[in-house]
Protein backbone atom coordinates (compact mmCIF):
# COMPACT_ATOMS: atom_id res chain seq x y z
CA UNK A 1 0.00 0.00 0.00
CA UNK A 2 1.50 3.36 -1.00
CA UNK A 3 2.89 5.47 1.85
CA UNK A 4 0.58 8.40 1.02
CA UNK A 5 -2.50 6.18 1.25
CA UNK A 6 -1.41 4.75 4.61
CA UNK A 7 -0.74 8.21 5.97
CA UNK A 8 -4.11 9.54 4.74
CA UNK A 9 -6.00 6.68 6.37
CA UNK A 10 -4.08 7.17 9.62
CA UNK A 11 -4.90 10.88 9.68
CA UNK A 12 -8.55 10.07 8.91
CA UNK A 13 -8.84 7.63 11.83
CA UNK A 14 -7.01 9.96 14.20
CA UNK A 15 -9.37 12.73 13.13
CA UNK A 16 -12.45 10.56 13.78
CA UNK A 17 -11.13 9.56 17.20
CA UNK A 18 -10.38 13.18 18.05
CA UNK A 19 -13.87 14.27 16.97
CA UNK A 20 -15.42 11.61 19.25
CA UNK A 21 -13.27 12.84 22.14
CA UNK A 22 -14.47 16.40 21.54
CA UNK A 23 -18.14 15.28 21.55
CA UNK A 24 -18.06 12.94 24.54
CA UNK A 25 -15.17 14.18 26.67
CA UNK A 26 -14.95 17.84 25.67
CA UNK A 27 -15.92 20.41 28.28
CA UNK A 28 -17.69 22.90 26.01
CA UNK A 29 -20.89 24.11 27.61
CA UNK A 30 -22.44 25.24 24.32
CA UNK A 31 -23.61 22.44 21.97
CA UNK A 32 -23.20 24.81 19.01
CA UNK A 33 -19.54 25.23 19.87
CA UNK A 34 -19.10 21.45 20.01
CA UNK A 35 -20.83 20.99 16.64
CA UNK A 36 -18.72 23.74 15.14
CA UNK A 37 -15.52 21.96 16.23
CA UNK A 38 -16.78 18.65 14.84
CA UNK A 39 -17.40 20.43 11.53
CA UNK A 40 -13.88 21.92 11.55
CA UNK A 41 -12.37 18.50 12.31
CA UNK A 42 -14.43 16.88 9.55
CA UNK A 43 -13.67 19.33 6.78
CA UNK A 44 -10.07 20.10 7.78
CA UNK A 45 -8.55 16.72 8.73
CA UNK A 46 -5.22 17.12 10.46
CA UNK A 47 -5.37 20.92 10.38
CA UNK A 48 -8.57 20.81 12.43
CA UNK A 49 -6.73 19.04 15.27
CA UNK A 50 -4.08 21.75 15.30
CA UNK A 51 -6.75 24.46 15.37
CA UNK A 52 -8.50 22.73 18.26
CA UNK A 53 -5.27 22.54 20.25
CA UNK A 54 -4.77 26.26 19.61
CA UNK A 55 -8.31 27.48 20.21
CA UNK A 56 -10.57 24.77 21.57
CA UNK A 57 -9.14 23.53 24.84
CA UNK A 58 -10.77 24.40 28.14
CA UNK A 59 -8.42 25.83 30.73
CA UNK A 60 -11.08 26.68 33.32
CA UNK A 61 -9.49 26.37 36.77
CA UNK A 62 -11.46 28.69 38.96
CA UNK A 63 -9.58 28.02 42.18
CA UNK A 64 -6.45 29.49 40.64
CA UNK A 65 -8.12 32.89 40.78
CA UNK A 66 -9.21 32.89 44.40
CA UNK A 67 -7.48 35.11 46.92
CA UNK A 68 -6.54 33.94 50.39
CA UNK A 69 -9.57 32.63 52.25
CA UNK A 70 -9.92 35.62 54.55
CA UNK A 71 -9.69 38.04 51.61
CA UNK A 72 -12.41 36.28 49.62
CA UNK A 73 -14.59 36.07 52.72
CA UNK A 74 -14.18 39.80 53.30
CA UNK A 75 -15.23 40.69 49.73
CA UNK A 76 -18.11 38.22 49.82
CA UNK A 77 -19.30 39.60 53.17
CA UNK A 78 -19.44 43.17 51.83
CA UNK A 79 -21.37 42.08 48.73
CA UNK A 80 -23.93 39.90 50.55
CA UNK A 81 -24.43 42.48 53.31
CA UNK A 82 -25.09 45.18 50.72
CA UNK A 83 -27.39 42.92 48.67
CA UNK A 84 -29.44 42.18 51.79
CA UNK A 85 -29.75 45.88 52.64
CA UNK A 86 -30.87 46.69 49.09
CA UNK A 87 -33.44 43.86 49.11
CA UNK A 88 -34.92 45.14 52.36
CA UNK A 89 -35.05 48.73 51.13
CA UNK A 90 -32.59 49.87 53.78
CA UNK A 91 -29.81 50.96 51.45
CA UNK A 92 -29.49 54.70 50.85
CA UNK A 93 -29.11 55.67 47.18
CA UNK A 94 -27.89 59.22 46.62
CA UNK A 95 -29.92 59.32 43.39
CA UNK A 96 -33.49 58.00 43.33
CA UNK A 97 -33.06 56.90 39.71
CA UNK A 98 -30.63 54.21 40.83
CA UNK A 99 -33.51 52.37 42.52
CA UNK A 100 -34.87 51.55 39.06
CA UNK A 101 -31.82 49.32 38.57
CA UNK A 102 -31.62 47.68 41.96
CA UNK A 103 -32.21 44.23 40.39
CA UNK A 104 -29.14 44.72 38.16
CA UNK A 105 -27.09 45.91 41.14
CA UNK A 106 -28.28 42.98 43.23
CA UNK A 107 -27.52 40.47 40.45
CA UNK A 108 -23.93 41.64 40.18
CA UNK A 109 -23.56 41.71 43.95
CA UNK A 110 -24.64 38.11 44.31
CA UNK A 111 -22.91 36.47 41.33
CA UNK A 112 -19.79 38.64 40.98
CA UNK A 113 -19.40 40.22 44.43
CA UNK A 114 -19.51 43.57 42.65
CA UNK A 115 -20.28 45.95 45.48
CA UNK A 116 -21.96 49.25 44.63
CA UNK A 117 -20.43 52.64 45.51
CA UNK A 118 -21.74 56.14 44.82
CA UNK A 119 -18.93 58.46 45.89
CA UNK A 120 -17.09 58.45 42.57
CA UNK A 121 -15.88 61.18 40.23
CA UNK A 122 -15.43 60.03 36.64
CA UNK A 123 -13.40 61.50 33.80
CA UNK A 124 -13.92 60.11 30.30
CA UNK A 125 -11.21 59.91 27.65
CA UNK A 126 -12.04 59.41 23.98
CA UNK A 127 -8.55 59.92 22.54
CA UNK A 128 -5.23 58.34 23.44
CA UNK A 129 -3.29 61.56 23.91
CA UNK A 130 -5.66 62.76 26.65
CA UNK A 131 -5.74 59.38 28.39
CA UNK A 132 -1.97 58.87 28.42
CA UNK A 133 -1.20 62.42 29.53
CA UNK A 134 -3.55 61.96 32.48
CA UNK A 135 -2.11 58.54 33.29
CA UNK A 136 1.50 59.73 33.21
CA UNK A 137 0.59 62.65 35.46
CA UNK A 138 -1.09 60.34 37.97
CA UNK A 139 1.91 57.99 37.93
CA UNK A 140 4.21 60.94 38.55
CA UNK A 141 2.14 61.96 41.59
CA UNK A 142 1.83 58.46 43.06
CA UNK A 143 2.89 58.23 46.71
CA UNK A 144 2.41 54.61 47.82
CA UNK A 145 1.49 52.12 45.10
CA UNK A 146 0.95 51.60 41.38
CA UNK A 147 -0.75 48.46 40.08
CA UNK A 148 -0.81 48.27 36.28
CA UNK A 149 -2.30 45.57 34.05
CA UNK A 150 -2.71 45.52 30.25
CA UNK A 151 -3.53 43.02 27.55
CA UNK A 152 -1.34 44.70 24.92
CA UNK A 153 1.70 46.69 26.00
CA UNK A 154 4.17 47.65 23.27
CA UNK A 155 7.80 48.58 23.76
CA UNK A 156 7.48 51.69 21.62
CA UNK A 157 7.34 55.42 22.26
CA UNK A 158 4.43 55.61 24.73
CA UNK A 159 5.27 52.20 26.21
CA UNK A 160 8.82 53.28 27.06
CA UNK A 161 7.59 56.56 28.53
CA UNK A 162 5.34 54.66 30.93
CA UNK A 163 8.07 52.15 31.86
CA UNK A 164 10.55 55.00 32.52
CA UNK A 165 7.96 56.72 34.73
CA UNK A 166 7.41 53.49 36.67
CA UNK A 167 11.17 53.07 37.09
CA UNK A 168 11.43 56.53 38.68
CA UNK A 169 8.55 55.88 41.08
CA UNK A 170 9.95 52.49 42.10
CA UNK A 171 13.29 54.13 42.84
CA UNK A 172 11.46 56.64 45.07
CA UNK A 173 10.03 53.74 47.09
CA UNK A 174 6.57 53.46 45.53
CA UNK A 175 5.39 49.84 45.31
CA UNK A 176 5.06 49.07 41.58
CA UNK A 177 3.48 45.90 40.19
CA UNK A 178 3.25 45.33 36.43
CA UNK A 179 1.18 42.55 34.86
CA UNK A 180 0.80 41.85 31.16
CA UNK A 181 -0.74 39.06 29.08
CA UNK A 182 1.44 36.36 27.56
CA UNK A 183 0.00 36.82 24.06
CA UNK A 184 -0.81 40.54 24.05
CA UNK A 185 2.64 41.37 25.43
CA UNK A 186 4.59 38.73 23.53
CA UNK A 187 6.87 41.39 22.04
CA UNK A 188 8.15 42.38 25.49
CA UNK A 189 11.50 41.08 26.75
CA UNK A 190 12.96 40.65 30.23
CA UNK A 191 15.50 43.37 29.56
CA UNK A 192 12.66 45.86 28.99
CA UNK A 193 11.93 45.65 32.72
CA UNK A 194 15.43 45.10 34.09
CA UNK A 195 15.76 48.62 35.50
CA UNK A 196 12.24 48.59 36.93
CA UNK A 197 12.96 45.32 38.75
CA UNK A 198 16.37 46.60 39.87
CA UNK A 199 14.61 49.63 41.38
CA UNK A 200 12.26 47.39 43.37
CA UNK A 201 9.33 46.95 41.00
CA UNK A 202 7.69 43.59 40.31
CA UNK A 203 6.74 42.21 36.87
CA UNK A 204 4.68 39.14 35.99
CA UNK A 205 3.21 37.54 32.87
CA UNK A 206 -0.35 36.20 32.76
CA UNK A 207 -0.66 32.74 31.18
CA UNK A 208 2.79 32.71 29.50
CA UNK A 209 3.74 30.23 26.80
CA UNK A 210 6.17 27.40 27.46
CA UNK A 211 8.44 28.95 24.84
CA UNK A 212 9.04 32.72 24.83
CA UNK A 213 7.28 34.48 21.93
CA UNK A 214 5.43 31.24 21.07
CA UNK A 215 2.18 30.94 22.98
CA UNK A 216 -0.31 28.43 21.54
CA UNK A 217 -2.97 29.19 24.16
CA UNK A 218 -4.92 31.71 22.09
CA UNK A 219 -8.07 31.39 24.20
CA UNK A 220 -8.48 32.52 27.80
CA UNK A 221 -6.38 35.64 27.41
CA UNK A 222 -6.38 38.39 30.00
CA UNK A 223 -8.00 41.18 28.02
CA UNK A 224 -8.34 43.51 31.02
CA UNK A 225 -6.92 47.02 31.24
CA UNK A 226 -6.62 48.06 34.90
CA UNK A 227 -4.56 50.66 36.70
CA UNK A 228 -4.88 51.47 40.40
CA UNK A 229 -2.81 54.27 41.94
CA UNK A 230 -2.60 54.69 45.74
CA UNK A 231 -5.98 52.89 45.97
CA UNK A 232 -7.49 56.30 45.12
CA UNK A 233 -7.41 56.51 41.32
CA UNK A 234 -8.43 53.78 38.90
CA UNK A 235 -8.41 53.45 35.12
CA UNK A 236 -10.53 51.01 33.12
CA UNK A 237 -11.62 50.90 29.47
CA UNK A 238 -10.54 49.99 25.97
CA UNK A 239 -7.12 51.58 25.50
CA UNK A 240 -4.07 49.31 25.52
CA UNK A 241 -0.57 50.79 25.40
CA UNK A 242 1.11 51.46 22.07
CA UNK A 243 1.72 54.21 19.57
CA UNK A 244 -1.17 52.90 17.48
CA UNK A 245 -3.50 53.88 20.35
CA UNK A 246 -2.21 57.42 19.92
CA UNK A 247 -3.22 57.30 16.26
CA UNK A 248 0.39 57.27 15.06
CA UNK A 249 0.04 54.33 12.67
CA UNK A 250 -0.66 55.81 9.23
CA UNK A 251 -2.24 52.61 7.91
CA UNK A 252 -4.83 52.78 10.72
CA UNK A 253 -5.33 56.51 11.23
CA UNK A 254 -6.95 58.13 14.27
CA UNK A 255 -7.79 55.71 17.09
CA UNK A 256 -11.21 56.21 18.74
CA UNK A 257 -11.58 54.51 22.08
CA UNK A 258 -13.20 55.10 25.45
CA UNK A 259 -11.56 54.93 28.87
CA UNK A 260 -12.64 55.96 32.37
CA UNK A 261 -10.66 57.50 35.23
CA UNK A 262 -12.38 56.85 38.55
CA UNK A 263 -11.74 58.54 41.89
CA UNK A 264 -13.68 57.12 44.82
CA UNK A 265 -14.51 53.85 46.55
CA UNK A 266 -15.28 52.19 43.21
CA UNK A 267 -11.50 51.95 42.70
CA UNK A 268 -11.43 49.12 45.23
CA UNK A 269 -13.37 46.93 42.77
CA UNK A 270 -10.50 47.33 40.30
CA UNK A 271 -8.00 46.65 43.08
CA UNK A 272 -9.65 43.36 44.06
CA UNK A 273 -9.67 42.22 40.44
CA UNK A 274 -6.02 43.12 39.96
CA UNK A 275 -5.01 41.27 43.12
CA UNK A 276 -6.72 38.06 42.00
CA UNK A 277 -4.99 38.16 38.62
CA UNK A 278 -1.67 39.10 40.23
CA UNK A 279 -1.82 36.27 42.73
CA UNK A 280 -2.50 33.77 39.93
CA UNK A 281 0.31 35.07 37.72
CA UNK A 282 2.87 35.44 40.51
CA UNK A 283 1.88 32.31 42.49
CA UNK A 284 2.53 34.25 45.69
CA UNK A 285 0.43 35.10 48.71
CA UNK A 286 -0.89 38.57 49.43
CA UNK A 287 -1.19 40.45 52.66
CA UNK A 288 -4.82 40.75 53.79
CA UNK A 289 -4.54 44.33 54.93
CA UNK A 290 -3.57 45.68 51.53
CA UNK A 291 -7.09 45.20 50.19
CA UNK A 292 -8.91 46.42 53.26
CA UNK A 293 -8.27 50.11 52.72
CA UNK A 294 -9.82 52.43 50.20
CA UNK A 295 -10.43 56.11 49.75
CA UNK A 296 -13.86 57.68 50.26
CA UNK A 297 -14.38 60.67 47.97
CA UNK A 298 -16.70 63.25 49.57
CA UNK A 299 -16.92 65.16 46.27
CA UNK A 300 -18.06 62.20 44.16
CA UNK A 301 -21.67 61.27 43.39
CA UNK A 302 -21.48 58.75 40.53
CA UNK A 303 -22.62 55.19 41.18
CA UNK A 304 -20.19 52.48 40.05
CA UNK A 305 -20.01 48.70 40.00
CA UNK A 306 -16.91 46.93 38.70
CA UNK A 307 -17.94 43.69 37.00
CA UNK A 308 -15.73 40.91 35.69
CA UNK A 309 -16.14 37.72 33.71
CA UNK A 310 -14.08 34.97 32.17
CA UNK A 311 -13.01 31.40 32.81
CA UNK A 312 -12.71 32.31 36.50
CA UNK A 313 -16.42 33.17 36.94
CA UNK A 314 -19.37 30.81 37.23
CA UNK A 315 -21.62 32.97 35.06
CA UNK A 316 -21.08 35.19 32.01
CA UNK A 317 -21.39 38.25 34.22
CA UNK A 318 -20.64 40.97 31.68
CA UNK A 319 -22.89 39.42 29.03
CA UNK A 320 -25.67 39.08 31.60
CA UNK A 321 -25.22 42.74 32.52
CA UNK A 322 -25.49 43.74 28.85
CA UNK A 323 -28.65 41.63 28.61
CA UNK A 324 -30.25 43.20 31.71
CA UNK A 325 -29.37 46.69 30.52
CA UNK A 326 -30.84 46.15 27.06
CA UNK A 327 -34.04 44.58 28.37
CA UNK A 328 -34.45 47.45 30.87
CA UNK A 329 -34.37 50.11 28.13
CA UNK A 330 -37.44 52.31 27.85
CA UNK A 331 -36.33 54.64 25.03
CA UNK A 332 -32.95 54.01 23.47
CA UNK A 333 -29.87 51.80 23.28
CA UNK A 334 -26.48 52.86 21.96
CA UNK A 335 -23.70 50.32 21.42
CA UNK A 336 -20.16 50.93 20.21
CA UNK A 337 -17.94 47.89 19.72
CA UNK A 338 -15.11 46.92 17.36
CA UNK A 339 -16.57 43.41 17.01
CA UNK A 340 -20.28 42.58 16.94
CA UNK A 341 -20.59 38.79 17.24
CA UNK A 342 -23.23 38.34 19.98
CA UNK A 343 -24.86 35.12 21.12
CA UNK A 344 -28.57 34.30 20.77
CA UNK A 345 -29.53 35.86 24.10
CA UNK A 346 -28.11 39.28 23.23
CA UNK A 347 -29.49 39.15 19.69
CA UNK A 348 -32.95 38.27 20.99
CA UNK A 349 -32.76 41.08 23.55
CA UNK A 350 -31.81 43.62 20.87
CA UNK A 351 -34.42 42.49 18.35
CA UNK A 352 -37.10 42.39 21.04
CA UNK A 353 -36.17 45.92 22.07
CA UNK A 354 -36.40 47.13 18.47
CA UNK A 355 -39.82 45.63 17.77
CA UNK A 356 -40.98 47.05 21.12
CA UNK A 357 -40.29 50.56 19.86
CA UNK A 358 -36.85 51.09 21.45
CA UNK A 359 -34.40 53.11 19.33
CA UNK A 360 -31.41 50.75 18.94
CA UNK A 361 -28.18 52.14 17.48
CA UNK A 362 -25.04 50.07 16.84
CA UNK A 363 -21.69 51.35 15.59
CA UNK A 364 -18.72 49.26 14.47
CA UNK A 365 -15.54 50.18 12.57
CA UNK A 366 -15.92 50.68 8.85
CA UNK A 367 -12.21 49.92 8.50
CA UNK A 368 -11.93 46.52 10.26
CA UNK A 369 -8.74 44.94 11.59
CA UNK A 370 -10.01 41.32 11.51
CA UNK A 371 -11.82 40.45 8.23
CA UNK A 372 -13.47 37.22 9.46
CA UNK A 373 -14.88 38.99 12.50
CA UNK A 374 -16.07 41.86 10.30
CA UNK A 375 -17.90 39.51 7.92
CA UNK A 376 -19.50 37.70 10.85
CA UNK A 377 -20.49 41.08 12.30
CA UNK A 378 -22.21 42.03 9.04
CA UNK A 379 -24.28 38.86 9.23
CA UNK A 380 -25.59 39.77 12.68
CA UNK A 381 -26.06 43.43 11.76
CA UNK A 382 -28.23 42.36 8.83
CA UNK A 383 -30.67 40.90 11.39
CA UNK A 384 -30.61 44.16 13.33
CA UNK A 385 -31.45 46.10 10.17
CA UNK A 386 -34.32 43.76 9.29
CA UNK A 387 -35.77 44.24 12.76
CA UNK A 388 -35.61 48.04 12.30
CA UNK A 389 -32.42 49.01 14.14
CA UNK A 390 -29.83 51.58 13.07
CA UNK A 391 -26.29 50.56 12.04
CA UNK A 392 -23.29 52.85 11.53
CA UNK A 393 -19.84 52.11 10.09
CA UNK A 394 -17.23 54.45 11.61
CA UNK A 395 -14.82 55.77 8.97
CA UNK A 396 -12.49 58.20 10.77
CA UNK A 397 -9.73 55.71 11.56
CA UNK A 398 -10.43 52.75 13.82
CA UNK A 399 -13.23 52.46 16.39
CA UNK A 400 -12.09 50.34 19.34
CA UNK A 401 -14.32 51.57 22.17
CA UNK A 402 -16.60 49.20 24.07
CA UNK A 403 -19.61 51.06 25.45
CA UNK A 404 -23.30 50.36 26.05
CA UNK A 405 -25.52 53.35 26.86
CA UNK A 406 -29.12 52.91 27.97
CA UNK A 407 -31.73 55.71 28.11
CA UNK A 408 -30.53 58.68 30.20
CA UNK A 409 -28.88 57.12 33.24
CA UNK A 410 -27.01 53.81 33.01
CA UNK A 411 -23.89 53.01 30.96
CA UNK A 412 -21.02 50.56 30.89
CA UNK A 413 -17.47 50.99 29.59
CA UNK A 414 -14.66 48.47 29.78
CA UNK A 415 -12.57 45.89 28.00
CA UNK A 416 -15.39 43.59 26.84
CA UNK A 417 -16.43 43.60 23.19
CA UNK A 418 -19.95 42.67 22.12
CA UNK A 419 -18.85 39.20 21.10
CA UNK A 420 -18.81 35.59 22.25
CA UNK A 421 -15.05 35.67 22.89
CA UNK A 422 -15.44 38.45 25.44
CA UNK A 423 -18.52 36.82 26.95
CA UNK A 424 -16.95 33.44 27.51
CA UNK A 425 -13.32 33.00 26.49
CA UNK A 426 -11.40 36.05 27.71
CA UNK A 427 -10.86 37.62 31.12
CA UNK A 428 -12.67 40.98 31.00
CA UNK A 429 -13.54 43.91 33.26
CA UNK A 430 -16.18 46.65 32.88
CA UNK A 431 -17.43 49.53 34.96
CA UNK A 432 -21.20 49.96 35.16
CA UNK A 433 -21.91 53.63 35.82
CA UNK A 434 -25.16 54.99 37.23
CA UNK A 435 -25.00 58.70 36.38
CA UNK A 436 -26.82 61.13 34.06
CA UNK A 437 -23.75 63.20 33.17
CA UNK A 438 -21.61 60.21 32.21
CA UNK A 439 -24.50 58.78 30.19
CA UNK A 440 -25.00 62.10 28.42
CA UNK A 441 -21.29 62.49 27.59
CA UNK A 442 -21.06 58.98 26.12
CA UNK A 443 -24.26 59.47 24.13
CA UNK A 444 -23.12 62.86 22.79
CA UNK A 445 -19.83 61.32 21.69
CA UNK A 446 -21.74 58.56 19.86
CA UNK A 447 -23.74 61.22 18.02
CA UNK A 448 -20.52 63.08 17.22
CA UNK A 449 -19.05 59.86 15.84
CA UNK A 450 -22.08 59.48 13.55
CA UNK A 451 -20.78 62.55 11.68
CA UNK A 452 -17.74 60.46 10.70
CA UNK A 453 -19.72 57.32 9.94
CA UNK A 454 -21.60 55.81 7.05
CA UNK A 455 -25.09 54.62 7.92
CA UNK A 456 -25.81 51.15 6.63
CA UNK A 457 -29.36 50.72 5.38
CA UNK A 458 -31.25 47.51 4.73
CA UNK A 459 -31.07 48.34 1.02
CA UNK A 460 -27.27 48.61 1.27
CA UNK A 461 -27.08 45.30 3.08
CA UNK A 462 -29.33 43.45 0.63
CA UNK A 463 -27.31 44.73 -2.33
CA UNK A 464 -24.02 43.19 -1.14
CA UNK A 465 -22.32 40.85 -3.57
CA UNK A 466 -22.39 37.05 -3.63
CA UNK A 467 -18.76 36.82 -2.53
CA UNK A 468 -19.53 38.89 0.58
CA UNK A 469 -22.52 36.67 1.33
CA UNK A 470 -20.32 33.58 1.14
CA UNK A 471 -17.74 35.20 3.43
CA UNK A 472 -20.51 36.13 5.87
CA UNK A 473 -21.95 32.62 5.94
CA UNK A 474 -18.56 30.99 6.49
CA UNK A 475 -17.53 33.51 9.17
CA UNK A 476 -20.83 33.16 10.99
CA UNK A 477 -20.25 29.41 11.32
CA UNK A 478 -16.94 30.20 13.04
CA UNK A 479 -18.46 32.83 15.34
CA UNK A 480 -18.12 30.71 18.55
CA UNK A 481 -14.33 30.92 18.27
CA UNK A 482 -13.88 34.32 16.61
Amino acid sequence: MPFFEITSKSVWWINILFALLVVFLGRHKNPKSTLMWVMVLTFLPGLGIILYLLLGQDYRKRKMFELKEEQDEFINHIALFQADFISKGKFFFNNEKTKDYYDLIKMNLEVDESFYTHDNEIDIFYWGRDKFESLLNDIENAEKSIDIQYYIFRNDGIGRRIIRALERKAKEGVAVRFLYDGVGGRGLKKKDFSQLIKNGGEVNVFFPGLIRHLNIKLNYRNHRKIIVIDNKIGYVGGFNVGDDYLGLFKNIGPWRDTHLRIRGSGVLGLKFRFLKDWQYASATGLESEEILSGSYNPDGNSGVQIITSGPDTQFENIKNTFFKMITSAKKEVYIQTPYFVPDEAIMDALKTAIISGIDVNIMIPGNPDHPFVYWASLSYLGEILRAGGNVYLYKNGFLHCKAVIIDDYISTVGSANMDIRSFNLNFEVNAVVYDEMVNSSLKNQFKEDIKFSEEMTLEDYDSRGKIVKIKESFSRLLSPIL
